[in-house]
């Protein structure tokens, strides 16, 4: 069998290492497989194909930024594409995001009809059935369900289009190159998109919910997980700290919350990190973007409770990781983000409540023991990064044997 794999990126990231992570096990069942990406660099061991180039990148960024087109630039490294997977044959193209300025969406899908290669396309955003956004939820907008148009977003969230509102014609042009393939099944991370894509011009596909992984191996309760003493650590970690990350709630909970409290931002910039100094939030200890593995356990495992304020989103994996490090979870009504949460291990509270936000961080942290750090982590066994690599096996399998 031969198994392509399509991603933005590769090893980075949480899309980047769900990728990587089925490589690795597709290799060990001895199949042929290969990653496609298109940003960033792949580990040297992997069997891989980068199409596009910094220039192309920047074209069809610059090219959205005007006409609106993301996901329609890239035509050259395309083609280029299309000509690796000839040579390649694969028997299945296994889909990831497909957004990020570096494929030609239409020249893809119209090679896959072509060739009548069975696909499967995990969603871990909201971008294919939009004409614009990868969310909207933050913006309660329904216009995808019957055809986006007049957007008023275009020009403030990702993939922002600057200067022209192109969102009718992308919706269409999506709808008719996405629909229509012989063999495709959608995988989504959590029922929250799965209700969604059901609503969508996708709807005839089936799908499937596979919830991302953790690697437990990495995140871990450390051996000195809880400090016995009346302070309390409060964590919040972003990859980017965009507006629908939620920083302002946490901004306010500084105000709020009393001197036993601390708060610790992972992923804030260096403007972002300035910036609260100059306002003097003393009661928040900014951290910048980490890589490391173990730093993030540490700072899991450290905290009394991990805070997700998040607006938008799918299924978080900080979620997930905070578990799995044996810390309480409190999140926001959001997405999927309460598909990893239950009592046991953490309290969900309404969307932009600030006032229930508080008052549920005071509540898991005078009642810790009510959430034993084992107990929490074996939460984290339901989301293992095996669990979902085989989800993922099964239905390759299915497809093809």
């Amino acid at each position: 069998m031969k198994v392509v794999l399509i991603n933005t990126v590769a090893n980075t990231g949480s899309t980047g290492k769900i990728v990587t992570a089925l490589y690795r096990k597709l290799e060990q069942e001895s199949e042929d497989v290969c990653i496609v990406y298109g940003r960033g660099k792949c580990d040297p061991s992997i069997k891989s194909y980068k199409t596009g180039s910094g220039m192309d990148f920047l074209l069809h960024v610059l090219r959205n930024f005007f006409r609106g087109e993301s996901g329609f630039g890239s035509v050259a490294a395309t083609r280029k594409l299309i000509a690796y997977l000839e040579e390649e044959k694969p028997d299945i193209i296994h889909l990831h995001n497909i957004h990020g300025f570096y494929l030609q969406c239409e020249i893809l899908f119209e090679y896959i009809k072509e060739k009548n290669i069975p696909v499967i396309w995990t969603l871990h955003d909201c971008w294919p059935f939009t004409g614009h956004c990868a969310f909207f939820d933050y913006a309660g907008c329904g216009k995808w369900e019957t055809g986006c148009e007049k957007c008023s977003r275009h020009r403030s969230v990702y993939p922002y289009a600057l200067f022209c509102d192109n969102s009718k014609e992308a919706y269409e042009r999506k709808k008719a190159a996405f629909q229509g393939v012989k063999d495709l099944t959608i995988v989504t991370p959590s029922r929250w998109l799965k209700e969604l894509v059901e609503k969508s011009f996708l709807k005839d596909y089936p799908v499937k919910v596979i919830y991302n992984g953790i690697n437990l191996k990495a995140f871990f309760p450390e051996e000195d997980k809880k400090n016995p003493s009346d302070r309390y650590i409060i964590l919040g970690v972003a990859n980017v700290w965009e507006k629908r990350k939620g920083l302002v709630y946490f901004k306010k909970l500084a105000k709020m919350l009393d001197e036993r409290y601390r708060i610790v931002l992972v992923g804030l910039n260096p403007f972002q990190r300035i910036g609260l100094k100059l306002t003097r939030y003393s009661r928040i200890t900014a951290v910048g973007r980490t890589q490391s593995v173990d730093e993030l356990r540490r700072l899991y495992s450290s905290s009394a409770v991990y805070v997700n304020t998040t607006l938008e989103d799918n299924f978080p994996t900080t979620n997930l990781e905070a578990l799995s490090c044996g810390t309480p979870v409190i999140t926001f009504r959001t997405g999927g983000s309460p598909e990893s949460v239950d009592e046991d291990c953490g309290i969900v509270v309404e969307k932009g409540n600030v006032e229930e936000l508080k008052k549920a961080i005071e509540e898991i942290c005078a009642h810790l023991e009510r959430y034993p750090v084992d107990k929490v982590a074996e939460k984290a066994q339901r989301f293992r990064e095996e669990k979902m690599v085989e989800g993922y096996m099964k239905l390759l399998e299915k497809e093809l044997y």
